[in-house]
């Protein structure tokens, strides 16, 4: 299975198109240690068929151009991408289905929750659904297993499971509760030809022992890297929400992912989903440091690897 990591950074992308946190302010002039990131993004494909999308960002025309394997081949519209699986509604999740409407047939993963928040209440997204044969979409189960299975070549097998119940800010009080809450927020594990594992979670509010015990068992883990600190925002804007508020465990902290994943040994450690005041972004800076002295990585867009 081949694995193209096309963006690592949290909503708004690094640098922030708003923001002058110091961050943003030293890459812009060149001063900081580190790299300039697209919202994050992931793309997936068994033996070199049909490619698929783990969930659908903003950034993704850029994301697709920077990439010649995800061009179009031969003549006309014929691009390799075969489906989308979507993690959640996030706008920096789904915003990127919109830039795929140009009559490819395509296969859209999600929840029934998801599908109805997008498909159904959203009018815009009806742009998927023009033609007939455009865009199909299939229903998976809050915790299932099935095949994303494109027109060329293998599928690849997934699992899902919960990681969370929260719908994003969007959809009303009152639509949520007629939602099904285990189905809005899943982790993703995908499995390689031979048996190895990629597990998939940009978001990650919580963490518990069967979660510990699933990510064990993979070989490669793409996890929320988001914040720094639990009190990061509040600090750099002064004011706002925690990182768990919004819904994501902290890198850092007797709590962080830090810690609490420092027992696993098996898989190779990637943070993606970084924020733009996420103080590990610098390269010589001490987060930095302690992130790399416990055997964890953080992306960068246009990494490629295979299991």
């Amino acid at each position: 299975m081949q694995i193209k990591i096309l963006g690592s950074a949290a909503g708004g992308g690094f640098p922030q198109w708003n923001c002058n946190c110091r961050n943003c302010r030293s890459v812009r002039d060149g001063t900081l240690n580190g790299k300039a990131r697209t919202q994050t993004q992931v793309a997936i494909c068994r033996d070199s068929g049909a490619w698929f999308l783990l969930n659908a960002s903003p950034d993704l025309r850029m994301q697709i151009e920077a990439t010649p394997v995800l061009h179009p081949r031969n003549h006309g519209r014929n691009s390799p991408l075969g489906g989308v699986l979507l993690t959640s509604g996030d706008i920096d999740q789904v915003a990127g289905l919109l830039s795929l409407r140009e009559l490819q047939p395509l296969r859209i993963y999600c929840t029934p929750s998801i599908r109805s928040i997008l498909h159904r209440d959203n009018s815009m997204f009806a742009m998927l659904n023009r033609v007939p044969g455009q865009v199909s979409w299939a229903e998976i189960g809050s915790d299932s297993s099935f095949c994303l299975q494109g027109e060329r070549g293998a599928g690849i097998n997934c699992s899902v499971f919960p990681l969370g119940n929260r719908f994003p800010a969007y959809v009303s009080q009152d639509r949520a509760l007629e939602l099904k809450r285990e189905e809005a927020l899943l982790g993703v594990i995908a499995e390689s030809a031979s048996g190895r594992r990629l597990a998939y979670m940009p978001a990650v509010p919580a963490m518990d022992e069967s979660l510990l015990k699933r990510l064990e068992e993979t070989d490669v883990l793409l996890f929320d890297g988001t914040f720094w600190s639990d009190d990061e925002l509040v600090r750099v804007q002064g004011g706002g929400s925690t990182a768990r508020e919004m819904g994501h465990i902290p890198v850092s902290g007797v709590e962080g992912s830090l810690r609490k994943l420092a027992a696993l040994r098996r898989p190779r450690k990637i943070f993606v989903h970084v924020n733009n005041t996420n103080p590990m972004l610098d390269e010589s800076g001490p987060e930095y440091a302690e992130v790399r002295s416990a055997g964890w990585e953080v992306a960068e867009d246009g990494w490629s690897f295979e299991l």
